[in-house]
């Protein structure tokens, strides 16, 4: 059986993008985008934007790649690689905005534009003068953007919503700047259940989940929107995508404390439905 898996794998496995920053760390942006991929059975591919040095505790260096190397990336992979979904997460600066922005532009594959901003750590990961840029240049190639409460608040410039009403009408808000769909996601509020909003233009799903007692939360933001990018890149519709990346990365936020992943705010576990707890395969 699994020799016959093997011979027909090409036919099988569909390929998405990830457009982001890499984390020493591990636990979020590339690396979480490429774990998640390869967990839900896609495989995966990458550009790079940044490099970051970072661990469980604090960003400590930032160096982002010049506009040509990431179109050149971009180019290598869209010229060979037949993708069939893009996640865009760290852009990290205006220039790096402009590039992706130009070489994405008239591409029909559906994008999932996470707009990262800060890192669980707190360290800012995007310039502030290049928010104009990502709101203008980004937010309407989206089929489906991603905010934080924080991030929702600093596109539209205004403060964090705290219910669910306000997140709800600024998702609306957001809408009108031109992507398909918009899923606000409510970690922040407070409150024993967590829930997120999608958003489109004929209807609101509204999702849940009880929060869990742990600090190992790097990376759900990655986590969920690369999520969403492999089930596109499988062909389901958006609901049905993220749906299926929500109780993905609800999962993996409940065994992220079996994993034991340095001293501050640890991983999810990607491959929480793969291992044992002897690290093994399944």
């Amino acid at each position: 059986m699994l020799l016959a898996l093997l011979q027909n794998g090409a036919a099988m496995f569909s390929q998405a993008l990830t457009i982001a920053g890499s984390d020493s760390g591990g636990g979020a942006g590339i690396q979480a985008d490429l774990k998640t991929f390869s967990a839900l059975g896609v495989y995966g591919a990458s550009v790079i934007t940044a490099v970051t040095a970072q661990n469980t505790r604090a960003v400590t260096a930032v160096e982002t790649l010049s506009p040509v190397m990431i179109c050149a990336q971009i180019d290598a992979v869209l010229g060979d690689l037949a993708i069939a979904a893009v996640k865009i997460g760290m852009l990290g600066d205006a220039d790096a905005i402009d590039a992706v922005a130009g070489r994405l532009a008239n591409s029909a594959v559906p994008i999932v534009l996470d707009p990262v901003m800060v890192a669980k750590s707190g360290d800012v990961l995007l310039a502030v003068e290049a928010v104009d840029s990502l709101r203008a240049r980004m937010v309407p190639l989206a089929t489906l953007l991603t905010p934080n409460l924080p991030e929702a608040a600093c596109l539209l410039g205004t403060d964090e919503a705290v219910d669910e009403y306000q997140m709800l009408e600024q998702g609306r808000t957001l809408l009108a700047l031109g992507p398909r769909a918009v899923l606000m996601k409510g970690g922040h509020t407070s409150g024993k259940n967590c829930v997120d909003l999608l958003i489109t233009k004929d209807d609101v799903i509204r999702l849940s989940a009880p929060r869990h007692a742990t600090r190992n939360t790097h990376g759900t933001g990655c986590t969920l929107s690369a999520a969403v990018a492999a089930g596109l890149a499988r062909g389901m519709p958006l609901p049905d995508a993220v749906r299926k990346a929500h109780a993905y990365l609800q999962a993996a936020i409940a065994a992220a404390d079996l994993l034991d992943v340095g001293n501050g705010h640890g991983p999810v576990h990607h491959f929480h439905a793969l291992w044992t707890c002897e690290g093994f395969p399944q």
